[in-house]
């Protein structure tokens, strides 16, 4: 090798790591300044050897459980549950390794997703049956729940359920990019390109603020890759659950491709919302029989 060509191979080696080492202290000082600036609104229950965030607002029953999409969470549902909350009580929460959550020990599951859920519904002391709210993945893990604790859902509202027109092929970002994620985010690349600024600029702050915060951290994006590379299996259960038969199951279809904006656009979520709304007040009006 010339050493022309050694010397600018060395230096560019040296100018891409220093590069490497400024992104990666800028992600770190600006996550920090995250973590002191969007502390978690709801609570930290434990579900047996890690805790997960629970965020209840409103009052009245049923109580509305919301699901978030994949690579999502909580906060998500900011403009959905403000709407909601204004008639009932309604609890969003983040699954086990994404937002305020503790991963614990186990990778992602849809089975032990839907567990876990149960067990947090019932260490927060909030009663059912509950009216489910899912979106794309989210509404995977809906039918689950409803399916193994049929006594405990009153409805199921299912936003963009996974299958002919809902795909891993058809969405952003893509399972392939989520796993790359991770490594963009480390270096400071993800954030500095604002590659999902956009994606939450509908919802309100702090909850625009807390959601982008989340999708520049390492931990929430791996965690989320694992949700994406288990997303048939989700679909796969999901279809193949049996629901009580006079378990009443309203679907919502809702434009856009980007799972992380999907709830973030107004007439969505607008959408979203008086359906949650209209189902609330049919289960108000109907006792289903034990």
């Amino acid at each position: 090798m010339a050493p022309v060509v050694r010397r600018a191979l060395v230096t560019t080696g040296v100018a891409l790591l220093f590069l490497l080492l400024i992104g990666a202290t800028y992600q770190g000082v600006a996550t920090a300044f995250e973590r002191r600036r969007f502390p978690h609104p709801g609570r930290l229950v434990d579900v047996g050897g890690h805790q997960l965030h629970l965020y209840c607002t409103g009052s009245g029953r049923p109580p509305v459980i919301l699901e978030a999409p994949e690579a999502t969470m909580s906060a998500a549902w900011a403009l959905v549950q403000a709407s909601v909350g204004r008639i009932t009580r309604v609890c969003s929460y983040d699954r086990a390794g994404l937002g305020w959550s503790e991963a614990g020990d186990d990778p992602f599951a849809p089975d032990a997703a839907v567990s876990q859920l149960h067990e947090l519904l019932s260490q927060a002391g909030e009663g059912g049956p509950f009216l489910i709210a899912g979106a794309e993945l989210g509404s995977t893990l809906a039918r689950l729940y409803a399916s193994r604790y049929p006594e405990e859902a009153s409805a199921l509202v299912l936003v963009n359920v996974p299958g002919a027109t809902i795909s891993l092929k058809t969405e952003t970002p893509s399972a392939r990019f989520m796993a790359v994620a991770p490594w963009l985010a480390r270096t400071g690349v993800l954030r500095a390109t604002r590659r999902w600024s956009s994606s939450v600029r509908g919802l309100p702050d702090p909850a625009a603020g807390e959601l982008r915060s989340f999708l520049n951290r390492p931990d929430h994006l791996a965690r989320a890759s694992g949700e994406l590379a288990r997303w048939n299996e989700a679909v796969a259960r999901s279809e193949a659950a049996p629901l009580p038969r006079d378990l009443p199951v309203v679907q919502v279809e809702v434009e856009g491709r980007d799972r992380i904006a999907v709830l973030a656009d107004e007439k969505n979520a607008t959408d979203v919302s008086e359906a949650i709304v209209r189902a609330v007040r049919r289960a108000r009006s109907t006792v289903r029989p034990n």
